[in-house]
């Protein structure tokens, strides 16, 4: 037994994860982080590209001079794992990078977002290795059960755009700390980040989620859900064009359509010196929230091991409380405050390095 631990192989894995404004890289050796930066880009750097597609070589040498920087030996490196971006709807899991994939990604068939970067990112660092590249759990991940595909109207389905690779990292972790494997739990996780997705996990699959660019709770500054109706007539009243209106429904609205600020610390303060508007809004989010927490309860049937909270207003003790005094009656609840992307990405490539998991064909 010694020996064979001895004799175990230990992988090296590149992660990189590109955001709208930054480009995150870590280097794991099996489970620990041999180096880990947060590439940031300048908004003049950025603005000389029309299209995301365009940033690939600016941000491919950028991740290259840091490697050299940090005096990384890259043929030590087995795989490279990027974020998914905006693909079409398929299950979990861990997808080997292919032509199909990186054709739809340059196409951006389903939008334009920094996440459509990781992919391409991960097959041109590892291509010179000749090493595989890899994408895990992308936010188009579509595990929905039929029952909660159909909207009302068969010209707009329901469908899954959420924090996939997140929520199932942390549900991985509250299933390991129960001794028992993701596919055999029942859990709720709430992502509370700059949008609120709030999803049921039903053995190793999300079978329900709000999308959270136009469903559920609003958040920091997306709309969440709204009246059809009254949408509709705004719509048509000549007051926003198409884009504007978009935008405003995904950038500007939510928290900070009341408030002016972004900022929950802001909020938070204004609250202790007695702003009432601010805690109306505030409880307001919270209360949206808890409702869509007990809408998931019901998609388990009530059957929930654990309500898990997440993203980066899980670091708030009045968020948590405040979710925790309504919801608390269905569920024992778990804070892993903050993202766990990179960490998520890595285990993920390792899991298939190691033989645990196939890598899926996009």
């Amino acid at each position: 037994m010694w020996k064979k631990e001895r004799m175990k192989k230990a992988y090296k894995v590149l992660v990189i994860n590109p955001g709208a404004t930054s480009t995150k890289i870590a280097l794991y050796e099996d489970e620990k982080v041999l180096l880990s930066d947060n590439i940031r880009h300048a908004t003049e750097d950025l603005s000389a590209y029309k299209e995301v597609i365009e940033q690939l070589p600016y941000r491919l040498q950028l991740i290259l001079d840091r490697l050299s920087k940090g005096k990384i030996a890259m043929s030590s490196i087995d795989a490279v794992v990027g974020r998914g971006g905006l693909l079409k709807p398929l299950q979990g899991g861990t997808y080997r990078v292919n032509a199909k994939m990186l054709q739809d990604l340059k196409q951006a068939l389903r939008g334009e977002h920094a996440s459509n970067l990781g992919a391409l990112l991960a097959y041109h660092m590892a291509l010179p290795l000749k090493k595989e590249a890899y994408i895990v759990d992308p936010v188009s991940v579509d595990e929905l059960n039929p029952l909660a595909r159909l909207s009302g109207w068969p010209e707009l389905p329901r469908t899954s755009l959420s924090h996939v690779l997140n929520s199932k990292a942390v549900a991985r972790k509250v299933a390991a700390a129960k001794g028992k494997k993701y596919e055999e739990m029942q859990l709720i996780v709430v992502h509370l980040g700059t949008g609120i997705s709030v999803s049921a996990h039903q053995k190793g699959q999300i079978i329900d989620v709000n999308n959270a660019m136009e469903e559920g709770p609003f958040s920091i500054d997306r709309t969440g859900t709204l009246p059809a109706r009254a949408l509709v007539q705004l719509c048509y009243s000549g007051k926003y064009e198409e884009k504007d209106l978009l935008a405003k429904m995904s950038r500007s609205a939510g928290l900070f359509a009341y408030l002016g600020t972004k900022d929950l610390q802001e909020v938070e303060r204004r609250i202790i010196d007695g702003d009432e508007e601010a805690e109306l809004v505030f409880k307001s989010m919270l209360y949206q929230t808890a409702k869509e927490i007990g809408a998931m309860a019901t998609v388990l049937s009530g059957q929930v091991e654990a309500i898990v909270f997440t993203g980066g207003m899980a670091h708030s003790d009045l968020v948590i409380q405040t979710l925790r005094e309504r919801v608390s009656f269905i569920a024992p609840t778990v804070v892993y405050a903050g993202e766990m992307e990179m960490e998520a990405l890595a285990f993920g490539a390792l899991r298939v390095l190691r033989g645990e998991e196939e890598a899926l064909v996009y």
